[in-house]
This record gives structure tokens, C-alpha cells and sequence, in this order.
């Protein structure tokens, strides 16, 4: 079955999917997971490649992304006292993320195993890999409206891209077609 990945759009999804994968098999991994990509914007594959001494008592890391060759700063102030939590009895050269099966980190299939689980206690097929980076997003762009920033930040190359990757361009069709109807008519009962 073949489906779009959307955003968590409200709190209450967001607390519905956290709650859900702190459920899975490694669920303070991946609770932790989420909360880094949907602060972060990262893709998964950047996040995964993170290890402890990069993040553990930082506000803020330079990583290179994976796909672009680029430079990033990521900003962790928010996240300080989580990394902490999850950190604190890990060596600094350890993968942040460590599979189930030993000392290397765990792949984004593993990941989107993980995410699928969590996305059947939910009954929701919307979620994937891209859901943490496209709430970040959502989120990002209905608290500042600043897709200029956004774009930068996710390193698109158009408004149009980044606004439909982000699902801004269905919600506003959504409430343009809100009252729209024809041949409708209210029942006069």
C-alpha cells in the first residue's frame, strides 16, 4: 500500500505519536528520535549519524548534512535537559541512536519498522521516516510564517516546494473548499 507522509499538525498528535513509540521495543530510543527530528527539522539519516559527544550538554552542534554536503547548526537549547536524560551514562564516542543488536546505530528501515508499529496503535498509515522533519516544518512555518528561513533551513529551492512538502498547500485548499458546495442544498426540515 502506497501512501503520502504528512505532518503531525496538532499537540495532540504529537503526544499521541510519542506516546506510541515509547511503546515499541526501544521505546526511550525512539520517544528520543522523535523529539530530535521534530526540533531539529534533520532528516532521518543525519539524525541517525549523530553520536553522544555531539549533543550531550550542548545548545548548539555542527553537523554536515548527508545528502547535501552542507554545513548546518543545529540548535539544541530545548532539547538540552532530554539529551541529558538520555545521555548520561553513554560514552561520547557511542552512536546517539545504537540498534538493538549492539554498538552500531540503527538504520532508518529500522526506524520506519519502529514508526510503523507505533503508527498501528494509532491506526494511522500517514506516518514515516518524513514525519518528523515535516512537523518540524509545519510547525515551524504556522508559529513564524517565515518560509524565506524555512526554505534555507530545509535547503529547498522554491516556496512552492517547500509549502506543499510541508502539507501548508492541501490544509489552505482544505479550508478554501470548507464551505464550498454545489447542488447542495440544506434540508428545510
Amino acid at each position: 500500500m502506497r501512501y503520502n507522509v504528512e505532518p503531525l499538525r496538532t499537540k495532540q498528535e504529537i503526544d499521541d505519536f510519542l506516546w506510541a513509540v515509547a511503546r515499541t521495543q526501544h521505546g526511550q530510543r525512539n520517544r528520543m528520535i522523535v523529539l530530535l527530528g521534530i526540533n531539529t527539522g534533520l532528516r532521518m539519516s543525519d539524525i541517525l549519524k549523530l553520536k553522544v559527544g555531539q549533543v550531550r550538554n550542548k545548545d548548539r552542534t555542527m553537523i554536515i548534512e548527508q545528502k547535501t554536503g552542507k554545513k548546518r547548526w543545529l540548535f539544541l537549547k530545548n532539547l538540552r535537559g532530554e539529551l541529558f536524560k538520555y545521555t548520561r551514562y553513554r560514552d561520547d564516542m557511542a552512536p546517539l541512536f545504537p540498534s538493538g543488536r549492539g554498538s552500531e546505530a540503527i538504520t532508518v528501515n529500522g526506524v520506519y519498522r519502529a514508526f510503523q508499529t507505533a503508527s498501528q496503535f494509532l491506526d494511522r498509515n500517514d506516518i514515516g521516516t518524513h514525519t518528523l522533519r515535516k512537523t518540524f516544518g509545519y510547525h515551524y512555518y504556522q508559529q513564524t510564517h517565515d518560509i524565506a528561513g524555512l526554505m534555507m533551513i530545509f535547503n529547498h529551492s522554491s516556496e512552492q516546494v517547500t509549502k506543499r512538502y510541508i502539507g501548508i498547500e492541501r490544509d489552505n485548499i482544505e479550508r478554501q473548499l470548507t464551505n464550498f458546495a454545489l447542488g447542495i442544498y440544506p434540508d428545510n426540515e
